[in-house]
């Protein structure tokens, strides 16, 4: 079945909505836009469905000034509530948005890239090594700074497969003030035009 103008491919729909082929499976599979399987099994995205989501992107922006995005990572409560405390006061035109596990993550990834990704590494289901990696292959620009949590030991950590080149390490508990100095630096390089 050939494509017809009312459809798109999910690679189609990523270079439009600036997102991952893997993001857009995920919309679809979360009924985020609507789509259907040709026989072979392929994704076909209605466009009608595309332009919603651009328009909706429009309209939420409503003109205002870019944001600094930052995205924070954690399944466990006590360790949000640390997290949010260090990055929840960056300054007026930052904006935290708390993701409870990776796959949640990639989605919020995919609606809106951001500046900044703080991401535990040991979670439940999809964990923090899974998100790298899957940001790794699907590498876009802009590309994002990315700071990983983890009480692992370096050589556990090298054990699964490591770090992608770029990313930050903190150990686990996290102190508020390094993660805040850490943000901090990385938020005034994004203010001065250095990202």
């Amino acid at each position: 079945m050939t494509n017809t103008p009312d459809t798109l491919t999910t690679r189609e729909t990523a270079k439009l909505l600036g997102a991952s082929v893997r993001t857009i499976q995920l919309w679809v599979e979360d009924g985020r836009l609507n789509a259907w399987k040709t026989p072979g099994g392929h994704r076909r995205v209605l466009r009608s469905s595309v332009e919603e989501m651009l328009a909706n992107r429009q309209r939420a922006s409503g003109g205002s000034p870019r944001k600094y995005e930052v995205l924070m990572v954690e399944d466990d409560p006590a360790q949000r509530a640390v997290l949010e405390k260090a990055l929840g006061d960056l300054g007026p035109d930052a904006h935290l948005r708390v993701s409870v596990d990776a796959y949640e993550a990639l989605i919020r990834i995919g609606e809106t890239r951001p500046d900044l990704l703080v991401a535990d590494l040991a979670m439940p289901g999809l964990d923090g090594f899974h998100l790298l990696k899957t940001l790794e292959r699907e590498a876009t620009t802009p590309p994002m700074r990315i700071v990983a949590l983890t009480e692992l030991a370096p050589e556990e950590v090298a054990a699964r497969g490591g770090m992608p080149s770029g990313v930050t390490q903190l150990r686990k508990p996290v102190r508020v003030a390094s993660l805040r100095s850490l943000a901090n630096s990385f938020y005034q390089d994004w203010r001065g035009g250095g990202r």
